[in-house]
Protein backbone atom coordinates (compact mmCIF):
# COMPACT_ATOMS: atom_id res chain seq x y z
CA UNK A 1 0.00 0.00 0.00
CA UNK A 2 1.41 3.38 -1.01
CA UNK A 3 0.46 6.16 1.39
CA UNK A 4 1.21 9.85 0.90
CA UNK A 5 1.28 11.84 4.13
CA UNK A 6 0.15 15.48 3.85
CA UNK A 7 2.82 18.12 4.62
CA UNK A 8 2.71 19.46 8.17
CA UNK A 9 1.65 23.08 8.71
CA UNK A 10 4.72 23.44 10.96
CA UNK A 11 6.81 23.49 7.77
CA UNK A 12 5.71 27.12 7.52
CA UNK A 13 7.78 27.94 10.62
CA UNK A 14 10.78 30.16 9.84
CA UNK A 15 13.88 28.13 8.99
CA UNK A 16 12.04 24.81 8.55
CA UNK A 17 13.62 22.47 6.00
CA UNK A 18 11.50 19.50 5.00
CA UNK A 19 12.78 15.95 5.00
CA UNK A 20 14.15 14.62 1.73
CA UNK A 21 11.49 13.87 -0.93
CA UNK A 22 10.55 10.21 -0.82
CA UNK A 23 11.90 9.74 2.70
CA UNK A 24 9.67 8.68 5.63
CA UNK A 25 10.06 12.18 7.05
CA UNK A 26 9.31 14.21 3.91
CA UNK A 27 6.09 15.63 5.40
CA UNK A 28 7.73 17.25 8.45
CA UNK A 29 10.76 19.39 9.22
CA UNK A 30 14.13 17.65 9.05
CA UNK A 31 15.76 20.63 10.76
CA UNK A 32 15.32 24.37 11.38
CA UNK A 33 18.75 25.56 10.27
CA UNK A 34 20.97 24.22 13.09
CA UNK A 35 20.66 20.41 13.15
CA UNK A 36 23.52 19.74 15.57
CA UNK A 37 22.46 22.58 17.85
CA UNK A 38 18.93 21.18 17.84
CA UNK A 39 20.32 17.87 19.11
CA UNK A 40 22.10 19.68 21.94
CA UNK A 41 18.87 21.42 22.86
CA UNK A 42 17.09 18.07 23.03
CA UNK A 43 19.77 16.65 25.33
CA UNK A 44 20.66 19.67 27.44
CA UNK A 45 17.55 21.87 27.52
CA UNK A 46 14.11 21.26 25.97
CA UNK A 47 13.17 20.77 22.34
CA UNK A 48 9.91 20.09 20.53
CA UNK A 49 9.83 17.84 17.46
CA UNK A 50 7.00 17.75 14.93
CA UNK A 51 6.08 14.09 14.45
CA UNK A 52 2.66 14.81 12.99
CA UNK A 53 3.33 12.35 10.17
CA UNK A 54 2.58 9.55 12.63
CA UNK A 55 -0.72 7.73 12.00
CA UNK A 56 -3.07 7.71 14.98
CA UNK A 57 -6.02 5.35 15.38
CA UNK A 58 -8.34 4.45 18.24
CA UNK A 59 -10.02 1.29 19.45
CA UNK A 60 -13.17 1.56 21.52
CA UNK A 61 -15.53 -1.09 22.87
CA UNK A 62 -15.62 -3.16 26.05
CA UNK A 63 -13.31 -5.88 24.68
CA UNK A 64 -10.73 -3.57 23.08
CA UNK A 65 -7.81 -4.66 25.29
CA UNK A 66 -8.53 -8.37 25.55
CA UNK A 67 -9.14 -8.54 21.80
CA UNK A 68 -5.95 -6.66 20.89
CA UNK A 69 -4.06 -8.85 23.37
CA UNK A 70 -4.93 -11.94 21.33
CA UNK A 71 -3.62 -10.63 18.00
CA UNK A 72 -0.46 -8.77 19.02
CA UNK A 73 2.79 -9.57 20.80
CA UNK A 74 2.61 -7.54 24.03
CA UNK A 75 0.78 -8.51 27.23
CA UNK A 76 -1.88 -5.79 27.43
CA UNK A 77 -5.08 -7.55 28.53
CA UNK A 78 -4.94 -5.97 31.98
CA UNK A 79 -3.47 -2.59 31.03
CA UNK A 80 -4.91 -0.01 33.39
CA UNK A 81 -6.16 3.48 32.60
CA UNK A 82 -3.24 5.77 31.79
CA UNK A 83 -0.78 3.00 30.93
CA UNK A 84 1.07 2.56 27.64
CA UNK A 85 3.11 -0.14 25.90
CA UNK A 86 5.01 -0.87 22.73
CA UNK A 87 3.63 -3.67 20.58
CA UNK A 88 4.20 -5.59 17.35
CA UNK A 89 2.11 -7.06 14.58
CA UNK A 90 3.85 -10.15 13.17
CA UNK A 91 3.18 -12.36 10.17
CA UNK A 92 2.70 -16.13 10.40
CA UNK A 93 6.47 -16.68 10.30
CA UNK A 94 7.16 -14.24 13.12
CA UNK A 95 8.49 -11.46 10.89
CA UNK A 96 7.72 -7.89 11.98
CA UNK A 97 5.02 -6.10 9.98
CA UNK A 98 4.22 -3.20 12.31
CA UNK A 99 5.65 -1.60 15.43
CA UNK A 100 3.32 0.72 17.33
CA UNK A 101 2.84 2.47 20.66
CA UNK A 102 -0.50 2.17 22.45
CA UNK A 103 -2.07 3.97 25.37
CA UNK A 104 -5.19 2.98 27.31
CA UNK A 105 -6.97 6.13 28.44
CA UNK A 106 -10.59 7.02 29.14
CA UNK A 107 -12.06 3.76 27.78
CA UNK A 108 -10.11 4.08 24.52
CA UNK A 109 -6.95 2.46 23.19
CA UNK A 110 -4.89 5.02 21.30
CA UNK A 111 -2.37 3.67 18.78
CA UNK A 112 0.26 5.61 16.87
CA UNK A 113 2.45 4.08 14.18
CA UNK A 114 4.50 5.01 11.14
CA UNK A 115 2.45 7.19 8.81
CA UNK A 116 2.95 5.03 5.72
CA UNK A 117 2.06 1.82 7.58
CA UNK A 118 -0.84 3.04 9.69
CA UNK A 119 -3.62 2.59 7.12
CA UNK A 120 -2.61 -1.03 6.50
CA UNK A 121 -2.46 -1.67 10.25
CA UNK A 122 -5.95 -0.21 10.64
CA UNK A 123 -7.23 -2.37 7.79
CA UNK A 124 -5.75 -5.49 9.43
CA UNK A 125 -7.30 -4.64 12.79
CA UNK A 126 -10.72 -4.12 11.24
CA UNK A 127 -10.53 -7.49 9.49
CA UNK A 128 -9.67 -9.23 12.77
CA UNK A 129 -12.60 -7.94 14.82
CA UNK A 130 -15.13 -10.68 13.96
CA UNK A 131 -17.56 -10.77 16.92
CA UNK A 132 -15.49 -8.91 19.51
CA UNK A 133 -16.76 -5.65 21.01
CA UNK A 134 -13.87 -3.65 19.56
CA UNK A 135 -14.10 -0.80 17.06
CA UNK A 136 -10.86 0.34 15.37
CA UNK A 137 -11.12 3.73 13.66
CA UNK A 138 -8.85 6.41 12.25
CA UNK A 139 -8.38 9.39 14.55
CA UNK A 140 -7.95 13.09 13.88
CA UNK A 141 -5.14 13.30 16.41
CA UNK A 142 -1.43 13.75 15.85
CA UNK A 143 1.92 13.64 17.68
CA UNK A 144 4.44 16.16 18.95
CA UNK A 145 7.47 15.02 20.95
CA UNK A 146 9.10 17.00 23.73
CA UNK A 147 12.68 16.09 24.70
CA UNK A 148 15.21 17.27 27.25
CA UNK A 149 15.85 17.74 30.97
CA UNK A 150 13.92 21.02 31.00
CA UNK A 151 10.86 19.41 29.43
CA UNK A 152 9.25 19.29 32.88
CA UNK A 153 9.33 23.10 33.06
CA UNK A 154 7.68 23.38 29.65
CA UNK A 155 5.03 20.84 30.60
CA UNK A 156 4.21 22.70 33.82
CA UNK A 157 3.93 25.94 31.87
CA UNK A 158 1.24 24.51 29.58
CA UNK A 159 -0.92 23.39 32.48
CA UNK A 160 0.08 19.82 33.38
CA UNK A 161 0.62 19.64 37.13
CA UNK A 162 1.97 16.09 37.45
CA UNK A 163 4.54 14.40 35.21
CA UNK A 164 3.65 10.85 34.17
CA UNK A 165 6.04 7.98 34.81
CA UNK A 166 7.55 5.96 31.98
CA UNK A 167 4.82 4.51 29.74
CA UNK A 168 2.21 6.44 31.69
CA UNK A 169 -0.15 9.09 30.31
CA UNK A 170 -2.09 12.00 31.76
CA UNK A 171 -4.77 14.15 30.09
CA UNK A 172 -3.82 17.49 28.56
CA UNK A 173 -5.86 20.64 29.01
CA UNK A 174 -8.44 20.98 26.23
CA UNK A 175 -8.07 17.41 24.95
CA UNK A 176 -5.41 14.85 24.16
CA UNK A 177 -2.79 13.45 26.52
CA UNK A 178 0.86 13.52 27.51
CA UNK A 179 2.79 10.24 27.53
CA UNK A 180 6.28 9.57 28.84
CA UNK A 181 8.55 7.32 26.74
CA UNK A 182 11.84 5.61 27.69
CA UNK A 183 13.58 6.79 24.51
CA UNK A 184 15.20 8.44 22.58
CA UNK A 185 16.44 10.30 25.68
CA UNK A 186 15.96 9.93 29.42
CA UNK A 187 13.47 12.81 29.27
CA UNK A 188 11.11 12.01 26.39
CA UNK A 189 7.42 12.86 26.14
CA UNK A 190 4.81 12.49 23.41
CA UNK A 191 1.81 14.77 23.17
CA UNK A 192 -1.17 13.32 21.29
CA UNK A 193 -3.30 16.30 20.38
CA UNK A 194 -6.17 17.15 18.00
CA UNK A 195 -4.72 17.60 14.52
CA UNK A 196 -6.55 20.89 14.00
CA UNK A 197 -4.74 22.30 17.05
CA UNK A 198 -1.23 21.29 15.98
CA UNK A 199 -0.04 24.82 15.22
CA UNK A 200 -1.60 26.12 18.44
CA UNK A 201 0.20 23.52 20.54
CA UNK A 202 3.48 24.17 18.72
CA UNK A 203 3.19 27.84 19.65
CA UNK A 204 2.28 27.05 23.25
CA UNK A 205 5.29 24.78 23.69
CA UNK A 206 7.79 27.09 22.03
CA UNK A 207 6.51 30.09 23.99
CA UNK A 208 6.93 27.98 27.14
CA UNK A 209 10.62 27.49 26.34
CA UNK A 210 10.87 24.47 24.02
CA UNK A 211 13.26 25.02 21.11
CA UNK A 212 12.23 23.78 17.62
CA UNK A 213 14.10 20.63 16.59
CA UNK A 214 13.68 18.61 13.44
CA UNK A 215 13.47 14.89 12.83
CA UNK A 216 17.23 14.88 12.28
CA UNK A 217 17.64 15.53 16.01
CA UNK A 218 15.09 12.89 16.99
CA UNK A 219 16.61 10.29 14.66
CA UNK A 220 20.20 10.96 15.76
CA UNK A 221 19.24 10.45 19.40
CA UNK A 222 17.20 7.36 18.53
CA UNK A 223 20.13 5.79 16.67
CA UNK A 224 22.54 6.58 19.52
CA UNK A 225 20.08 4.86 21.88
CA UNK A 226 20.06 1.81 19.53
CA UNK A 227 16.30 1.92 19.04
CA UNK A 228 15.13 0.55 15.67
CA UNK A 229 12.63 2.19 13.35
CA UNK A 230 10.57 -0.18 11.28
CA UNK A 231 11.20 0.04 7.54
CA UNK A 232 14.59 1.69 8.03
CA UNK A 233 16.37 -0.58 10.49
CA UNK A 234 14.32 -3.64 9.59
CA UNK A 235 13.66 -5.54 6.39
CA UNK A 236 11.12 -8.13 5.29
CA UNK A 237 13.01 -10.87 7.16
CA UNK A 238 13.38 -9.17 10.55
CA UNK A 239 12.14 -11.07 13.59
CA UNK A 240 11.71 -9.41 17.02
CA UNK A 241 14.82 -10.95 18.60
CA UNK A 242 17.02 -9.33 15.98
CA UNK A 243 15.72 -5.81 16.62
CA UNK A 244 15.76 -5.79 20.45
CA UNK A 245 11.99 -5.83 20.75
CA UNK A 246 11.85 -8.75 23.17
CA UNK A 247 10.50 -7.91 26.62
CA UNK A 248 7.40 -6.88 28.47
CA UNK A 249 6.40 -3.36 29.39
CA UNK A 250 8.75 -3.32 32.39
CA UNK A 251 11.69 -4.19 30.10
CA UNK A 252 10.71 -1.49 27.58
CA UNK A 253 10.11 -4.23 25.02
CA UNK A 254 7.32 -5.03 22.60
CA UNK A 255 7.09 -8.84 22.89
CA UNK A 256 6.05 -10.51 26.14
CA UNK A 257 7.49 -14.01 26.37
CA UNK A 258 4.83 -15.38 28.75
CA UNK A 259 1.90 -15.04 26.39
CA UNK A 260 0.85 -16.91 23.30
CA UNK A 261 -2.09 -17.05 20.94
CA UNK A 262 -0.92 -14.41 18.50
CA UNK A 263 0.23 -14.65 14.94
CA UNK A 264 3.96 -15.43 14.75
CA UNK A 265 4.23 -16.55 18.40
CA UNK A 266 5.69 -19.95 17.42
CA UNK A 267 8.78 -18.34 15.90
CA UNK A 268 9.27 -16.08 18.91
CA UNK A 269 9.06 -19.03 21.32
CA UNK A 270 11.30 -21.27 19.22
CA UNK A 271 14.08 -18.70 18.92
CA UNK A 272 13.85 -17.83 22.62
CA UNK A 273 13.89 -21.43 23.87
CA UNK A 274 15.93 -23.34 21.32
CA UNK A 275 17.78 -21.12 18.88
CA UNK A 276 19.55 -17.83 18.37
CA UNK A 277 18.54 -15.00 16.06
CA UNK A 278 20.56 -15.06 12.83
CA UNK A 279 21.28 -11.31 13.09
CA UNK A 280 21.36 -8.63 15.73
CA UNK A 281 21.06 -4.85 15.78
CA UNK A 282 24.24 -2.90 16.51
CA UNK A 283 25.51 0.66 16.40
CA UNK A 284 28.14 1.45 13.78
CA UNK A 285 30.63 4.30 13.71
CA UNK A 286 31.28 5.43 10.14
CA UNK A 287 34.40 6.95 8.61
CA UNK A 288 33.64 10.67 8.57
CA UNK A 289 36.43 11.42 6.12
CA UNK A 290 34.88 9.37 3.31
CA UNK A 291 33.75 11.25 0.19
CA UNK A 292 30.32 9.63 0.27
CA UNK A 293 27.95 8.39 2.96
CA UNK A 294 26.36 4.99 2.68
CA UNK A 295 22.57 4.79 2.52
CA UNK A 296 19.90 2.76 4.22
CA UNK A 297 19.70 -0.71 2.70
CA UNK A 298 23.34 -0.88 1.61
CA UNK A 299 25.19 -4.12 2.16
CA UNK A 300 27.66 -4.35 5.02
CA UNK A 301 30.68 -6.45 4.12
CA UNK A 302 33.65 -7.97 5.92
CA UNK A 303 36.55 -9.13 3.79
CA UNK A 304 34.39 -8.79 0.70
CA UNK A 305 31.62 -10.99 2.15
CA UNK A 306 28.14 -9.58 2.85
CA UNK A 307 27.38 -9.93 6.55
CA UNK A 308 24.55 -7.48 7.12
CA UNK A 309 22.27 -4.65 6.13
CA UNK A 310 22.65 -0.95 6.89
CA UNK A 311 19.77 0.87 8.58
CA UNK A 312 19.43 4.53 9.55
CA UNK A 313 22.49 6.67 8.72
CA UNK A 314 22.77 9.96 10.61
CA UNK A 315 25.18 12.62 11.90
CA UNK A 316 25.22 12.87 15.69
CA UNK A 317 26.32 16.08 17.42
CA UNK A 318 28.91 14.22 19.54
CA UNK A 319 29.47 10.83 17.91
CA UNK A 320 29.76 12.05 14.32
CA UNK A 321 28.42 9.82 11.53
CA UNK A 322 26.72 6.75 12.98
CA UNK A 323 24.27 4.12 11.81
CA UNK A 324 22.24 1.17 12.94
CA UNK A 325 22.81 -2.16 11.24
CA UNK A 326 21.53 -5.71 11.28
CA UNK A 327 24.58 -7.94 11.08
CA UNK A 328 25.21 -11.65 11.48
CA UNK A 329 25.29 -12.57 15.14
CA UNK A 330 28.58 -14.46 14.79
CA UNK A 331 30.61 -11.46 13.57
CA UNK A 332 33.13 -10.39 16.26
CA UNK A 333 32.82 -6.81 17.47
CA UNK A 334 36.35 -5.92 16.37
CA UNK A 335 35.80 -6.97 12.73
CA UNK A 336 36.70 -4.32 10.15
CA UNK A 337 33.54 -3.60 8.15
CA UNK A 338 32.57 -1.70 5.05
CA UNK A 339 29.12 -0.08 4.81
CA UNK A 340 28.49 0.55 1.13
CA UNK A 341 31.94 1.96 0.27
CA UNK A 342 32.61 3.49 3.71
CA UNK A 343 34.74 1.99 6.46
CA UNK A 344 32.71 1.16 9.57
CA UNK A 345 33.32 -0.19 13.05
CA UNK A 346 30.94 -1.83 15.51
CA UNK A 347 30.46 -0.02 18.80
CA UNK A 348 31.33 -2.87 21.21
CA UNK A 349 29.00 -1.53 23.89
CA UNK A 350 26.07 -1.98 21.50
CA UNK A 351 26.57 -5.71 20.94
CA UNK A 352 23.76 -7.64 22.69
CA UNK A 353 24.68 -10.42 25.08
CA UNK A 354 23.15 -13.74 24.04
CA UNK A 355 25.41 -16.24 25.79
CA UNK A 356 22.89 -17.22 28.48
CA UNK A 357 21.77 -20.88 28.30
CA UNK A 358 18.26 -21.22 26.90
CA UNK A 359 15.52 -22.94 28.88
CA UNK A 360 14.58 -25.20 25.99
CA UNK A 361 18.15 -26.30 25.37
CA UNK A 362 18.69 -26.99 29.07
CA UNK A 363 15.53 -29.12 29.15
CA UNK A 364 16.65 -31.10 26.09
CA UNK A 365 20.06 -31.65 27.67
CA UNK A 366 18.45 -32.91 30.90
CA UNK A 367 16.31 -35.37 28.94
CA UNK A 368 19.45 -36.63 27.23
CA UNK A 369 21.26 -37.01 30.54
CA UNK A 370 23.80 -34.23 29.94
Amino acid sequence: MSVVVAPSPILAVSGAVAGAPGSPDAAVAWHYGDPLGEQRAAVQRAAVVDRSHRFVLTITGAERLTWLHTISSQHIAALSDGQSAENLDLDLNGRVLNHFVLTELDNTVWIDSEGDRGPALLEFLRKMVFWADAKPAESEYTVLSLLGPKAAEVIAAVGVATLPGTYEAVPLPDGGFLRRMPWPTADSFDLLIPRDRLAEWWTRLTEAGAEPAGMWAFEALRVAAVRPRIGLDTDERTIPHEARWIGGVAEYGAVHLDKGCYRGQETVARVHNLGKPPRHLVLLHLDGSADERPTTGDDITAGGRTIGRLGTVIDHYELGPIALALIKRTIPADTALTAGTTAAAIDPDSVPRDDEPQAGRLAVDRLRGR
